[in-house]
């Protein structure tokens, strides 16, 4: 158990860091962007088009991140108002639906779009980079969003488990 405690936060660990410095590269991108277009009098042809990419990437693995701290959007007037039995019930519905929502349409339809992009051979117009490659944001942020849905479902059975809820 140890162990996996050790990898799913070293996991996070470089998740948080990956997602920073492409934030920080992200600034920088957009500024020179800015600097290019407005004191040099032309916009360097790369800017936007990193810009757009680095966007996609920090959005998508930022989300897993801001999942994983229960910091997303929810309705939980809602929640409240059940009792606790439904409460633990819709709470581990919603954990099965974000499970099954990102293992179908984020890694199994993201990976669908990454291995047919890269087997047509696509390259950006300006940067030059196989897209395929670019979309591995979907199935990465995917497999985060699985993994953190499944632990988080498997934290809320175990403490009414252990609480007893489940008999109320």
């Amino acid at each position: 158990m140890k162990a996996l405690i050790w990898v799913r936060g070293t996991l996070v660990r470089a998740l948080e860091s990956f997602v920073v410095l492409a934030f920080g590269f992200l600034i920088i991108t957009v500024l020179w962007g800015v600097f290019t277009r407005f004191v040099l009098g032309r916009q360097a042809a790369w800017t936007e088009e990193a810009a757009i990419y680095l966007l996609i990437w920090v959005s998508m693995l930022g989300a897993a991140l801001i999942y994983q701290d229960k910091g997303h959007l929810g309705v939980d007037y809602l929640m409240t108002k059940l009792h606790p039995s439904a409460r633990l019930i819709a709470e581990v519905a919603v954990q099965v639906v974000v499970f099954a929502f990102s293992g179908v349409v984020l890694v199994m339809g993201g990976w669908v779009l990454v291995t047919e992009t890269l087997s047509q051979g696509q390259l950006s117009p300006t940067l030059g980079l196989r897209v395929g490659f670019l979309y591995l944001a979907m199935p990465l942020s995917g497999s985060f969003f699985c993994l953190f849905s499944l632990e988080e479902g498997i934290r809320l059975v175990a403490t009414a488990v252990g609480s007893g809820e489940e008999r109320a």
